[in-house]
């Protein structure tokens, strides 16, 4: 089962722009696995938030987590780095990547219930507090806990092919057996110190090398959306995911 929820997403992904004529493409994605009872879940509520759910509480009978990575294609992380402002490119891309996550979370329900499973969905962004700007379900450290990488100085979890794209999760009665879990650092910042170009990316100045300052940066995202009220809300920047060493792979992987 887990190969064949695999393929349903690589595939849906690939047939996606001929169901949706987005304008949108997307490489193939990395798909993971985890146990709901993993302990790391408990653990979120200390690292993100004390409200932040744990798989019972989206589905009173969990059993597992699916986590996948849509990683951009290099027509779209090109267009965002330069300037100040984040490129249409880069906006449209993500509005149409949420919108891909809700249909492919949905297809995969669908399939799930054929098989006399059941799933809970989460969407893929505006499901956060917007006053302490912190989700009670954050896709990048489900992911984390399944084993699809490990986070980037920039806050981004860094997988296989780098951080450029985005994350989506669901949560299944049906019990699957888990990736292997990310053993080391995938930032070279944190494995050497050699890397901390993502702070120097930061147009806005909300990150540091120890610290970052989400409401600085949630400011450039909200003036992002205003420029493009064509395209739906596109509150998002990624200027400190573009023009790194973890951009598109994962650099400690190719520093050792």
């Amino acid at each position: 089962m887990q190969e064949m929820i695999t393929s349903r997403i690589k595939g849906y992904v690939q047939q996606y722009p001929g169901i949706k004529p987005t304008g949108a493409r997307w490489q193939e994605p990395l798909v993971a696995f985890a146990s709901a009872q993993d302990a790391g879940f408990s653990m979120l509520k200390a690292a993100v938030s004390p409200s932040h759910a744990l798989p019972e509480d989206l589905l009173k009978d969990a059993r597992s987590v699916i986590a996948y990575f849509l990683p951009f294609v290099a027509e779209v992380n090109k267009s965002n780095i330069p300037g100040r402002e984040a490129s249409r490119l880069w906006a449209k891309t993500y509005i149409a990547t949420n919108r891909l996550i809700a249909d492919l979370n949905g297809h995969l329900e669908d399939f799930l219930a054929v098989e006399g499973y059941n799933c809970a969905l989460i969407p893929a962004t505006h499901n956060f507090d917007e006053e302490k700007l912190i989700s009670d379900w954050s896709h990048r450290h489900v992911a984390h806990i399944a084993g699809l990488g490990g986070f980037g100085i920039n806050n981004m979890l860094i997988t296989a092919k780098g951080c450029c794209g985005r994350i989506g999760s669901l949560v299944t009665n049906l019990k699957l057996p888990p990736s292997p879990k990310a053993s080391r650092e995938y930032c070279l910042a944190k494995h050497d110190g050699s890397c901390f170009k993502c702070v120097g990316r930061c147009v806005q100045g909300a990150l540091f090398e120890d610290s970052f300052d989400r409401w600085k940066c949630y400011e450039m995202c909200l003036h992002n959306d205003s420029l493009f009220p064509d395209l739906g809300v596109a509150d998002v920047c990624g200027k400190c995911l573009v023009g790194l060493p973890c951009s598109t792979t994962d650099p400690v992987e190719k520093a050792v």
